[in-house]
């Protein structure tokens, strides 16, 4: 008798917490359900509905007999080249400014931090009304100051897909600034104060304690940059609307063009040719945080 009840004494207080944990579970199913559906509705269904819409061969071989395509694909690889590395590379240089513990550094990080959380909208327009050839900021200013015309800055292709890559990196800049500011934070400073005691520089102090420390936290920024400018159409939409004469298009904005010309199977199929680019970084990413 003494041992049955100590045997159901030693259950008891497992079977509570596996009632409790069975609750847990159903309740947090229960919670779930919501999420799922929303993802089903607004990001799963879409998806499956875009591949369904550019499963013609057809839409492909119209796509590549549209000169414009290439072109989109040319300005997606310079913008995934230049423009992201720029990007890093100045936030990189930066994140070693903006560590340091000065009450006025502190200033200028609250003022650098705007471009990057106000919207897109109305700060990417605001630029490109200062760009206006007739009654921007900067022609203005120039015909004040010298008597001339300014250039007409969108109306070049070259010009306007520089500013356009400009523009995201004067966007997105301070939030990759902040990444490798929190990454420079998390390395001990006796590491600094030992290596200054050794008589090391600053170069040394970055290439031998900072740069190995951030490498990882940096590629995983770049390769993470890389997969959100694949798909970031507003800084070329909204400055230069893919003119002109549909130069600076980019894979995101040329399914917006196609959209409007009511080519929706051309526009599905401009998407899903970005996914060999997609895909493979996507991979890299996951690999790495898998790490």
């Amino acid at each position: 008798m003494s041992s049955n009840a100590s045997a159901v004494a030693a259950a008891g207080p497992a079977a509570i917490p596996a009632t409790k944990l069975g609750r847990w579970q159903f309740w947090g199913r229960m919670m779930a359900i919501p999420y799922l559906l929303v993802f089903a509705i607004f990001v799963l269904y879409p998806v499956c509905y875009g591949l369904w819409l550019a499963r013609h061969p057809q839409s492909y071989v119209h796509l590549v007999e549209d000169p414009i395509f290439f072109r989109s694909v040319l300005n997606t690889i310079i913008f995934l080249v230049v423009a992201i590395n720029v990007k890093m590379g100045v936030a990189l240089v930066l994140s070693g400014f903006f560590v340091r513990s000065r009450w006025w550094i502190k200033i200028l990080a609250g003022i650098f931090i705007l471009p990057w959380a106000l919207p897109s909208i109305p700060t990417i327009l605001s630029v490109r009304f200062m760009l206006n050839p007739e009654w921007g900021v900067i022609n203005s200013t120039i015909f004040r100051l010298t008597g001339l015309d300014g250039p007409n800055w969108l109306n070049d292709p070259t010009l306007a897909l520089i500013f356009a890559m400009l523009m995201h990196i004067w966007k997105s800049l301070p939030f990759w600034t902040l990444i490798l500011v929190a990454g420079r934070l998390a390395i001990p400073g006796e590491q600094y104060e030992a290596a200054s005691v050794d008589g090391a520089s600053s170069w040394q102090k970055f290439r031998f304690i900072s740069w190995p420390a951030l490498r990882t936290l940096y590629v995983t920024s770049l390769i993470l940059s890389m997969i959100w400018t694949l798909g970031d159409f507003n800084s070329v939409y909204l400055l230069t609307g893919g003119g002109p004469a549909d130069l600076t298009h980019v894979l995101a904005t040329l399914g917006i063009r196609y959209l409007r010309l009511d080519q929706v199977d051309l526009s599905m199929a401009s998407i899903v040719v970005a996914m060999p680019l997609v895909l493979p970084l996507v991979y890299f990413m996951m690999k790495r945080l898998s790490k």
